[in-house]
């Protein structure tokens, strides 16, 4: 036996001559069967080649001095925009009273519906003692009072007309923008505080009559990423015959994979974490966001009480940094699976032919006995 047929032996495929070969009905079926599924599970395993898949690392956060943006959409169906104040104050004592910083007041008529924009460009900054924040956080200490107490004048005047048109309509307010503060622990909070102590008490008569239900459309710490959830958004609450002060406390992630929504009843002093986190897209594009989950607590208004109806929101940084990664499978794993699924089916259809080919020949092949009958 030469070379040539020394190879030829080694053929695992051998081939039968054409005319030894037979095609059935049955063979057709059964091949088009198997040619549908290879199709499907090939379209699966592609797409499942091609879907990204994200792996999570956790290291120190060594960032510092950036600023921290929060994305405000909160809606205040009750408060017209005259009277609302946007503020914000940090543990370096940087005190921002009716911030400016891309904020935009959209007035809302009774049915919900934008009738006017206003810019918010009165910017007071105060320096006080991070010690004094909950004597501050109202606006309305002595000074504050000394301050204004001359200024009731024909403007005031004015104003409390307006308010108290703009509430007899139903008006409301919805708060948009960006705040860009420090990248340090504070907090900030929608309130009345921007008014004259002596202006709200004309408008409201009184801190119970001031009505702080909301709905937050979006709140976030900076961009959205693929999967985040922002446990805020959607949040609705309405006050009805009541006033009080909410807090929203922000607080760290359970875990890589879990943000949750939960109502406990905190302690004042007590604030919890946002999770600084980079998301690195399969293109090696890097952004940078926060994420963080939330209590909340709501103090109703008393009699006794000096301060007035707010809606709060603390937070504080993590000292970890949570790097979402996106990754992609390899190719080899891919070719991998692919030849063994294509390969099995083919394999499968291939013993299926043969049982239905051998059935069909028994059914079909005629009984000697009924011949020699």
């Amino acid at each position: 036996m030469g070379v040539k047929q020394a190879i030829q032996s080694l053929d695992a495929f051998p081939r039968a001559e054409e005319h030894l070969l037979l095609k059935t009905q049955s063979g057709a079926f059964v091949s088009v069967i198997g040619l549908v599924i290879m199709a499907t599970l090939f379209y699966h395993e592609l797409a499942y080649y091609l879907t990204t898949y994200t792996v999570h690392q956790m290291s120190v956060d060594l960032k510092r001095g950036e600023i921290l943006p929060i994305h405000v959409n909160i809606t205040f169906p009750s408060l017209p925009c005259d009277v609302v104040s946007v503020d914000a104050i940090d543990m370096s004592g940087k005190h921002e009273v009716d911030l400016d910083t891309n904020i935009w007041k959209l007035r809302l008529n009774s049915q919900g519906h934008i009738t006017g924009t206003e810019y918010l460009s009165d910017l007071v900054e105060k320096e006080h003692d991070a010690h004094n924040h909950d004597h501050d956080k109202d606006h309305h200490n002595d000074s504050h009072e000394e301050q204004h107490a001359h200024g009731f004048d024909d403007a005031a005047e004015t104003m409390i007309k307006k308010v108290k048109q703009a509430l007899a309509n139903g008006e409301g307010c919805r708060v948009y923008g960006v705040l860009d503060v420090q990248r340090v622990a504070g907090n900030f909070h929608i309130s009345v505080h921007g008014l004259n102590i002596f202006v709200a008490q004309m408008i409201f008569d009184g801190a119970k009559h001031v009505n702080v239900s909301h709905i937050i459309h979006d709140l976030s710490f900076g961009p959205k990423y693929p999967g985040i959830h922002n446990p805020l958004d959607g949040t609705a609450r309405i006050l009805h015959e009541t006033s009080g002060t909410f807090k929203y406390y922000i607080k760290k992630r359970k875990s890589p994979s879990d943000i949750s929504s939960t109502i406990f009843v905190l302690d004042d002093n007590e604030i919890s974490l946002i999770v600084p986190t980079e998301y690195k897209y399969i293109s090696k594009e890097v952004l940078p966001t926060n994420q963080f989950s939330v209590t909340e607590y709501f103090s109703p208004m008393t009699d006794f009480l000096r301060t007035w109806p707010a809606v709060y929101f603390l937070y504080d940084l993590s000292p970890i940094t949570v790097a979402i990664k996106e990754e992609r499978r390899s190719f080899i794993h891919f070719i991998t699976r692919l030849c063994a699924i294509l390969g099995g089916t083919f394999a499968l259809t291939g013993m299926l032919d043969r049982w239905m080919y051998r059935l069909l020949e028994a059914l079909t092949k005629p009984n000697p006995r009924s011949g020699l009958l």
